[in-house]
């Protein structure tokens, strides 16, 4: 194989993942694991919480608390696409929000944000909002 083939195989499998993808998921999905906002561990936050889902996948999130708002967030995962687009959209969604507001996020909330999701994908919302909920948990012990 010459160099040229090699370039034509890399381009046709790139247009064959993006087709794929497109006729998965929403374009908010894609944009969200694409380029997510939020990743990372803020250091010495007010709240941390870490869930390892069924599927394997870990996920951590933390925040920053002042005034009564969470002021950021940040969320950390080995998962994959849709779980790094769950995360993203959810630190998104706390932002500016009482951990009470927070509290009441659910996982249908963080589908209905992210344009949907597939079925196969449904336990990476319930991962990222039981995260989100553990840290909310540990904010309110501290």
């Amino acid at each position: 194989m010459d160099e040229d083939d090699f370039v034509k195989m890399v381009e046709y499998l790139q247009k064959k993942i993006e087709y794929e993808e497109e006729s998965t998921y929403s374009q908010t999905v894609i944009r969200e694991y694409r380029n997510p906002a939020n990743f990372g561990v803020l250091e010495h936050p007010d709240a941390v919480g870490m869930v390892k889902g069924p599927c394997g996948d870990t996920m951590k999130i933390t925040l920053r608390v002042k005034d009564g708002l969470i002021r950021d967030g940040r969320f950390w995962t080995d998962g994959c696409g849709a779980t790094i687009a769950c995360g993203s959209m959810l630190t998104k969604m706390v932002e500016g929000k009482t951990p009470e507001e927070v509290s009441a996020i659910t996982s249908k909330r963080l589908i209905d944000e992210l344009e949907d999701l597939p079925k196969e994908h449904i336990h990476c919302s319930k991962l990222a909002v039981n995260t989100l909920h553990k840290a909310i948990e540990s904010y309110h012990k501290d």
